[in-house]
């Protein structure tokens, strides 16, 4: 499969006319999901001034799409080089954009690739939000900046969780401490999902990062 990310299959907030320079919010969803799943859920909870762009990964798999084949790639440990090629096919694509300010959000997979994206390009974004994701075991150039800009990210997980395991999110609280001015948030009930009142403490911290806050 050739790399890239399919630009006809970005779901956008607002027509390209009315985005402007307008803050934009890069939505990554998760393992068999597709570019519709966090967007429904969270769009209509989040700030009115922004423009949000849900990106579809690249490799079909289990009726959706995923950023890492599940093939060699274990659950919360995925091979570096293969989530390195889908970083370098989201970076590729917002080479083309012209916006003033980048967030990140994503899911599982998704929060990965936030992780993932802020490491390749430090000065890039503005904040990043993981929801049920964790940090690849791999080192980057990009680390050294983030040590010490401490750029604000959220990190937001179910108690209930058993699918990402206890080794990479031992992994995602030592880099987060060290890397990030990080926000986490564990919530009793929620299992692997993006529900409750994390929809409303995302919504309440992605407010808070815009330029205008």
């Amino acid at each position: 499969m050739k790399p890239g990310i399919n630009r006809d299959a970005v779901l956008w907030s607002e027509t390209e006319r009315r985005r402007g320079q307008r803050p934009l919010l890069v939505m990554l969803h998760g393992w068999s999901y597709d570019e519709t799943h966090l967007y429904r859920r969270l769009v209509p909870r989040l700030p009115k001034n922004i423009v949000v762009a849900s990106v579809r990964a690249r490799i079909p798999e289990a009726g959706g799409y995923a950023w890492f084949p599940s093939a060699g790639n274990p659950i919360g440990d995925p091979q570096p080089r293969v989530a390195n090629a889908a970083t370098d096919d989201v970076l590729d694509w917002l080479t083309t954009l012209d916006t003033p300010s980048i967030g990140l959000l994503g899911f599982s997979q998704g929060g990965a690739m936030v992780h993932q994206l802020m490491r390749h390009a430090p000065d890039r974004f503005a904040y990043g939000v993981s929801l049920a994701g964790f940090v690849v075991h791999d080192n980057q150039p990009g680390d050294s900046t983030l040590a010490r800009t401490r750029p604000p990210v959220y990190w937001g997980r179910g108690e209930q969780d058993w699918v990402i395991p206890d080794s990479a999110i031992q992994r995602t609280e030592r880099w987060l401490e060290e890397h990030a001015t990080a926000d986490i948030t564990v919530y009793p009930g929620l299992g692997h999902e993006v529900a409750g009142q994390e929809i409303d403490d995302v919504a309440t911290f992605v407010a808070a990062q815009l330029p205008d806050a």
